[in-house]
């Protein structure tokens, strides 16, 4: 999501998180929700291991994944920005935030797990097992935001050719769109 006035007062809790939203090279905020033992033990596939595994096939607490980027290509190949309209965007928000555990009133990070300077964890809601996972979430996520997708979107080419097969192809932006994107 850009990071924009409005998303950088939503979510300044993410600054619990030791995440520098003032950084003046921030142009997004990256979120994914996933298994906490993949998430935070797998930083890359050449960290993969048995148990982590094993988890996301049985149920695997949740957590919420946020990275800080600069400026992203929009006509990049693997990037699919979407125009949602304000009040998409506004359910799309919503469906985010709503994401997040709260405890004492706000979301928590989860301390000493991140890949790097520019990302976090925090508690999320839900399970995650490999047949509800992150790209089924990511599709949720969508359709609250008015898209339409598939119920099970379970790999990452499966959500995109989802997505690309049930919408109109006007709700996919170029980079001159209104800012609505996600």
């Amino acid at each position: 999501m850009p990071a924009d006035a409005d998303i950088l007062a939503r979510f300044g809790f993410l600054r619990d998180g030791a995440l520098d939203l003032d950084d003046p090279n921030l142009r997004y905020i990256i979120f994914g929700w996933g298994g906490r033992s993949f998430y935070t033990e797998t930083p890359t596939w050449a960290d993969l291991k048995a148990m982590p595994v094993f988890k996301s096939f049985s149920l695997d607490n949740s957590v919420m994944h946020v990275s800080l980027a600069g400026d992203i290509p929009l006509d990049h190949p693997s990037v699919m920005a979407v125009d949602v309209g304000e009040e998409g965007y506004r359910r799309l928000l919503a469906f985010v935030l709503g994401s997040f555990t709260e405890q004492v009133d706000k979301p928590m990070p989860l301390a000493g797990f991140s890949y790097g300077k520019n990302d976090a964890f925090f508690e999320a809601e839900g399970y995650f097992n490999a047949f509800l996972g992150c790209n089924t979430w990511t599709a949720a996520a969508l359709r609250q935001a008015g898209l339409v997708s598939g119920w099970w979107t379970a790999l990452p080419w499966m959500l995109r050719a989802s997505l690309w097969l049930h919408n109109d192809q006007a709700v996919f932006a170029d980079e001159a769109a209104s800012g609505n994107l996600a």
